[in-house]
C-alpha cells in the first residue's frame, strides 16, 4: 500500500504555534489552560462564517481549520477570518482530516481540543459549557448531545433518529455507560486522552468517531455531554441513507472489537494506551 502524503500547511496560512487574530486571552488573567478548536471541513463555505462568528472567542486561543481538499471556497473564507488552515493535498476522508486536526492541536499546546463541524448544524456558543468539565479537570471526553433535546422538532430525520437511538442503546450496553447519544460531532477532548489513545490507528472514515470513544473507555477515560440544539437545515452537511447502513455496521463491528478485548478473547491494539505520550 502507498504511504499517504503528509498533510501541507500553505505559506501565509498560519504555522501552528503562532499567533493569529482569532486568538483570545482567555476569559480571565488567571487563564492558563490552553484551548484549542478543530474544525474538520469539507466543502463549508456556506456555513463556516457563521460557525465561527458563534464561537465564544474570549476562552478560545487558536482556532484550526484542516481542508479535506475542498471544491468550494471554504479555504479562501477561512483565510479571511484569519483562521489557522491546513490543506491535505489528497482526500483523506473524514477520520483522516481529525487525525490532522488532533495532531496540529497538540502541536500547538492544546491542554483541551474542541472538535466543532463547521457546517453550523451544532451551536458554537455552547463551547463554554461543553469545555468546562475538561478544564476543572472533572471529565477527559465531552459530548455535545442533540438527545437531551428534541432532535425531531429541530429537524433531524426520522430515520436517522431511529438509527441513533438504536445504536446508542448498544453502545450503553457495550460500554456500561448510560449516555443519550454518541454520534454528535461537537466534542471537546483532554490532552490526556488524545495522548493515551492511539487514534492515530483508526478509520480514516466517518467511525473514527465511534473507536475513539471506544478507546475512551478501553482507558478508563471520563466522558460527560451537554445538551445542544439539533439544527438540520440544507445547507448543513448530512451523510445520506446508504452511507448511514455502512457507518451504522461499522459501529456495530467498534463494539464487537471492544466486547471481544474486554473478554480477552482477541485483544486490539486500538484499545490499548499509547506508551508514550506525544509531548
Amino acid at each position: 500500500m502507498n504511504k499517504k502524503p503528509e498533510p501541507a500547511i500553505e505559506p501565509g496560512d498560519g504555522a501552528l504555534g503562532t499567533a493569529s487574530p482569532n486568538t483570545g486571552p482567555g476569559p480571565d488573567a488567571t487563564h492558563e489552560k490552553r484551548v484549542v478548536v478543530v474544525m474538520p471541513a469539507y466543502n463549508a463555505a456556506k456555513t463556516l462564517e457563521r460557525t465561527y462568528h458563534d464561537i465564544p472567542h474570549a476562552i478560545v486561543d487558536k482556532i484550526i481549520l484542516v481542508d479535506d481538499v475542498s471544491r468550494d471556497d471554504t479555504v479562501a473564507i477561512a483565510r479571511q477570518l484569519g483562521l489557522d488552515v491546513i490543506i491535505h493535498r489528497q482526500n483523506l476522508g473524514y477520520g483522516g482530516n481529525q487525525k490532522t486536526c488532533y495532531d496540529a492541536a497538540l502541536e500547538a499546546g492544546a491542554d483541551a481540543v474542541v472538535m466543532l463541524h463547521p457546517d453550523y448544524q451544532y451551536d458554537a456558543t455552547r463551547i463554554p459549557a461543553l469545555v468546562g468539565p475538561i478544564l476543572e479537570g472533572e471529565k477527559d471526553l465531552m459530548l455535545g448531545s442533540r438527545f437531551l433535546g428534541d432532535p425531531l422538532a429541530g429537524g433531524m430525520p426520522r430515520w436517522k433518529y431511529v438509527s441513533n437511538r438504536f445504536l446508542t442503546i448498544v453502545e450503553n450496553r457495550a460500554f456500561g455507560l448510560h449516555l443519550s447519544e454518541y454520534h454528535t460531532g461537537f466534542r471537546a477532548y483532554s490532552r490526556d486522552l488524545l495522548e493515551a489513545i492511539p487514534y492515530r490507528l483508526n478509520s480514516d472514515d466517518f467511525v473514527f468517531d465511534q473507536e475513539l470513544v471506544a478507546q475512551a473507555v478501553a482507558c478508563h477515560m471520563r466522558i460527560g455531554e451537554i445538551a445542544v440544539p439539533t439544527r438540520y437545515f440544507e445547507e448543513a452537511s448530512s451523510v445520506n441513507f446508504r452511507r448511514s447502513v455502512v457507518y451504522g455496521l461499522s459501529t456495530m463491528k467498534v463494539v464487537l472489537r471492544f466486547m471481544l478485548h474486554r473478554l480477552r478473547l482477541r485483544r486490539s491494539r486500538k484499545l490499548a494506551k499509547r506508551s508514550q505520550p506525544t509531548r
